[in-house]
């Protein structure tokens, strides 16, 4: 085997006992398949398993029906051949970003087997590999197979809707391309753009200029900007036009031409104010437009443009949209486990108000038959009876 490649696929090895083909490399050892793999002498172990074995506990939690054992540079596995087939693929695939030069990490090793698991397509070395843009020293890139399809639709299409929870790089990657478009002269300037809507507060008048005013609005793209562009050439590039970051408001009325515009936080539009910014478009532009449909914070009884956008520009050539899931959540773990609580709780409140919906309609034809029962005699009787009673009362 090539020390950088994976081996050839199609090779295959000897039948498991219950008669299912086990993987290159693998035996059938009494009652459960065994795989052993010799890891290239060129490939230290400790860049494959991990600091203190790191990585190899995460491969041991993520297969508990398999025995691992590692001596020397041999990996040995027990356990199901479905198992082992996956893993004899995840060692190819780690052994290929390694070669790279790309360290690994244990997000990149859970994110590999879940791409395994899942069947696709793509390899995970493809997608883990993929460089988007490389800005002192740190190079950017997508983490999962979603991340990925979205970086490539937006180099496939002019108008691209990145949608999808927070923390999953909608608007992180969205910049990635934008800058990496401007270094390959495809545009001539990067313009950023979000809504100056406040998340749930009123701050009231904010003091100091204009600009003073929106920045606080505008941080988070100017956060992402420095991540890819050296902090001294960004003034420059802002003072002679190259980058631009400026609240919605100011596209009006603009025709913006061989630029790259992200519209970040695009929940918080109106439907009229997304029409106005998708109008803008001009010759040689790409656009990119992000949000979270879960976090909208426009006042009550404003439609979201981001939520009615797709239904109207459905079938249009050359408009993408690209979904992402708590599964691309790439910031601390425990916020796609928050993504993944709020809507198993949006969900049961769904329920919960059309439980409540059905039980007032069954309420509701219940009552208005009583009402309709009642006669006009019955009710004068009971006042009849009511009014001798009183008199009876006021006697004694």
């Amino acid at each position: 085997m090539n020390d950088a490649q994976p081996r050839p696929s199609d090779s295959a090895g000897p039948d498991a006992p219950d008669g299912t083909q086990l993987p290159a490399g693998a035996e059938s050892g009494g009652d459960a398949p065994v795989l052993t793999r010799q890891i290239p002498p060129p490939i230290e172990m400790v860049t494959l398993l991990g600091p203190r074995d790191e990585l190899l506990r995460t491969m041991e939690r993520q297969f508990p029906l398999v025995d691992t054992h590692v001596r020397g540079n041999e990996m040995t596995f027990t356990g199901p051949a479905g198992e082992l087939e996956i893993i004899d693929t995840l060692v190819d695939e780690l052994l290929t970003i390694v070669s790279t030069g790309q360290p690994l990490n244990r997000d990149a090793v859970e994110r590999s087997i879940s791409m395994l698991r899942g069947q696709t397509s793509e390899r995970p070395a493809d997608v883990l590999t993929m460089n988007i843009v490389s800005s002192r020293g740190r190079t950017i890139r997508p983490k999962t197979l979603n991340q990925k399809r979205y970086v490539d639709a937006i180099d496939e299409h002019t108008v691209v809707f990145g949608i999808g929870p927070a923390g999953t790089g909608k608007t992180y990657l969205a910049m990635a391309k934008a800058v990496a478009a401007l270094q390959a002269k495809q545009v001539n300037r990067i313009i950023l753009t979000r809504p100056a809507v406040e998340a749930g507060e009123r701050l009231g008048f904010l003091p100091g200029t204009l600009n003073d005013k929106i920045d606080p609005y505008l941080r988070p793209l100017y956060d992402a900007l420095h991540d890819m562009v050296s902090p001294e050439t960004i003034p420059r590039l802002m003072a002679s036009g190259t980058i631009e970051v400026a609240p919605l408001a100011y596209m009006r009325g603009r025709t913006l031409n061989d630029a790259f515009i992200i519209l970040d936080e695009a929940q918080n539009t109106s439907s009229e104010q997304m029409k106005m910014f998708l109008t803008r478009l001009g010759f040689g532009s790409k656009m990119v437009v992000t949000g979270d449909i879960t976090q909208v914070d426009l006042p009550g009884g404003t439609r979201s443009g981001l939520r009615v956008v797709r239904d109207i520009l459905e079938g249009v050539e050359d408009v993408h949209f690209a979904e992402l899931t708590s599964h691309d959540v790439v910031r601390h773990r425990l916020v796609s486990a928050i993504v993944d609580a709020y809507e198993r709780d949006e969900v049961r409140a769904e329920r919960r108000a059309r439980a409540r919906a059905a039980s007032g309609d069954h309420r509701d034809h219940r009552g208005s038959r009583r009402a309709s029962d009642r006669s006009p005699d019955r009710g004068a009787d009971r006042d009849d009876h009511g009014g001798r009673r009183d008199a009876t009362e006021a006697g004694a």
